[in-house]
């Protein structure tokens, strides 16, 4: 590989992120899914399957507001995604859970993202994958939003 320079590690990461963005979009959003998002897929991830959460821990996990949230939430429900249940031990919590459509919709993207995590580490060695992660994490930590703004 060529020299590389700040410059062109800039140029790398924003095409690969237009990229991401726009294939994922593709690569998701098919004639099954054409009800919803992008946007929406990545709700659904953030529901995830393991226990219900709460629109507060959802919300959390998306870096966005309830009230935001909301309005999502309301979309997802009405086209068959989502369904709103009430906790048994405290009638005001109310969790969020995938329907069946729902739960396709999750593995159809989990499916995407890895096949392009399979596609990253094809050639790379166990040394290679390490350093990866590290300036992964390092990438990650400057763009939490938090720590971003003390980097900034």
């Amino acid at each position: 590989m060529a020299h590389v320079t700040k410059r062109t590690l800039n140029e790398l990461l924003v095409n690969l992120f237009n990229h991401v963005m726009d294939l994922e979009g593709e690569a998701v959003i098919t004639e099954e899914f054409r009800d919803i998002t992008n946007n929406d897929m990545h709700i659904i991830e953030a529901i995830g399957m393991e226990e219900p959460r709460n629109m507060s821990m959802i919300a959390h996990r998306l870096s966005v507001t309830v009230s935001t949230l909301t309005t999502n939430m309301n979309g997802l429900e009405k086209k068959g995604y989502i369904r709103r249940e009430r906790s048994s031990e405290d009638k005001r919590v109310v969790y969020v859970v995938l329907t069946e459509k729902g739960k396709k919709a999750f593995y159809h993207h989990r499916d995407f993202h890895r096949k392009m995590i399979r596609a990253i580490v094809r050639d790379l060695s166990e040394e290679e994958m390490e350093i990866l992660c590290r300036c992964l994490v390092n990438l990650n930590s400057f763009l939490e939003p938090e720590a971003g703004k003390k980097q900034l």
